[in-house]
């Protein structure tokens, strides 16, 4: 099936707004199905994934990196996301397996399934980072796109309107998912930011907007009205996870001698699963036995 999906980035004509949505509804049903998510989980595990494709891809410079995590004192656990400049985003979930009532409004109970106390930390990473930078707010509502807010205002001192929404339908299939993101530019009047304050409360939910198959042009239009934006780029969004045998053997070898032998010793081989995409690599007693001589030698 031709991917739906896509991400566009604009200015207001005017040059007061920044403006970012995207339309991720295939990526975050894959996601669903890679993590088997259950319904709660899959709108929590969704905004999470669009804030951070949201946030990297407003964000980052072709040759970082940024990782996610929310962890809130729900039943979902941590949350962790990674996510780059280019649109590709991976991540992976506690709990899966988190199906809730409704909540007041009828609508998916994500604040429930996060949890309205505990954190969300942003970790920016370069190639060449020692210390990578990192920003970390206490969660305020659990809903997720108030944290993504909060964290822009608070760690990046961006003044923001972050919206994230998922639509799970009776068959657990996500059906729509989808965001904007708006960051106030220098110089930027009250008024405009009052009459900008007003038009997304007034907002339908993304996920309502993409059912009515809106595009994420449109739904920028919705916000600041037709004309008013200079679209200045599209691209596509993906969720893609980039693990290797290579890294998982590093990983291996990186542990202590030790533990190396006894895997050799008692389970004469070892099996690394990727916690993003499930996807799973075999090590022989013979890979074993090559780390655990290189390691001796390396200590001789």
């Amino acid at each position: 099936m031709k991917s739906t999906d896509y991400l566009v980035k604009s200015m207001t004509k005017d040059g007061q707004f920044r403006a970012y949505a995207v339309n991720a509804t295939q990526l975050v049903n894959h996601a669903h199905h890679v993590q088997d998510t259950w319904s709660t989980a899959s709108a929590a595990f969704g905004r999470s994934l669009i804030g951070t494709l949201l946030l990297a891809t407003s964000g980052l410079d072709k040759t970082q990196a940024m990782t996610v995590k929310i962890q809130g004192d729900g039943p979902c656990g941590a949350i962790v996301c990674d996510g780059t400049a280019n649109g590709d985003v991976k991540g992976y979930l506690q709990n899966p397996h988190v199906n809730l009532p409704a909540n007041a409004k009828g609508k998916l109970d994500v604040s429930g399934a996060v949890g309205k106390h505990g954190t969300l930390t942003v970790t920016k990473m370069s190639p060449d980072d020692k210390a990578p930078y990192s920003g970390e707010v206490n969660l305020v509502s659990g809903e997720l796109g108030d944290d993504f807010t909060y964290y822009l205002a608070q760690s990046e001192q961006i003044p923001s309107a972050v919206g994230l929404s998922v639509f799970v339908d009776t068959k657990d299939e996500v059906t729509a998912a989808g965001g904007f993101l708006v960051q106030v530019m220098p110089g930027t009047k009250d008024d405009a930011i009052a009459k900008l304050e007003k038009s997304i409360k007034d907002l339908p939910l993304v996920s309502k907007m993409l059912r009515e198959d809106l595009t994420p042009e449109q739904i920028l239009e919705k916000i600041f009205g037709k004309g008013k934006l200079d679209f200045l780029q599209t691209m596509p969004v993906n969720y893609r996870c980039d693990c290797s045998r290579d890294r998982f053997a590093k990983a291996l070898e990186g542990l202590p001698l030790k533990q190396l032998k006894t895997l050799y010793d008692e389970d004469h081989h070892a099996e690394a699963v990727c916690r993003f995409c499930g996807k799973k690599y075999e090590f022989s007693a013979e890979d074993l036995k090559m780390m655990i001589d290189s390691k001796e030698n390396q200590k001789n």
